[in-house]
């Protein structure tokens, strides 16, 4: 589980993420910033009792509908469920399958990436890895996008099967 000085720690070596400059996410297209506002409103339902780091996550499928999770921590460390999972957990429950784009919203200055597992998840339900948008925000509307293949180059996917 990340904690607020490993998320500092971590984020200068996230070269892509640190190669972009932080806009606002009010300046962006509405359909960004209803995902940025359900993302926000989520997270205050996380249940994080040992980091107290909470995220909010809200996707956008393939027909436009929203999906939100929050992450949601155990005693048993392995039972903690980001809210990026979750989110694509509650997509998945109801049928969909393919994210177009995700805001993941942290009390951080500069937002916080998604962990390798759900870059990993992330990267399964992306139709187009390299068109799928992911945001990284903070509280305040800050956000930094890039596509789900710039945030996993050389994802592990259904090819290496063939």
């Amino acid at each position: 589980m990340a904690t607020r000085n490993n998320a500092k720690k971590t984020g200068s070596r996230n070269q892509a993420l640190g190669k972009r400059t932080l806009k606002r996410v009010s300046g962006l297209e509405p359909s960004v910033r209803k995902l940025f506002e359900s993302a926000r409103a989520v997270r205050k339902n996380a249940y994080a009792p040992y980091s107290h780091f909470k995220v909010g996550a809200a996707l956008r499928d393939n027909r436009g509908r929203i999906f939100t999770g929050c992450n949601v921590e155990n005693a048993s460390y392995g039972g903690t469920q980001c809210a990026e999972r979750a989110a694509i957990t509650a997509m998945v429950a109801s049928g969909a399958r393919d994210v177009k784009e995700i805001v993941i919203v942290t009390d951080t200055p500069e937002g916080c990436p998604p962990c390798g597992f759900c870059r990993q998840v992330l990267s399964e339900f992306s139709g187009d890895p390299r068109t799928t948008k992911v945001h990284i925000a903070n509280l305040t509307g800050g956000v930094k996008t890039l596509t789900m293949s710039e945030l996993l180059p050389h994802a592990f996917d259904a090819a290496f099967f063939d």
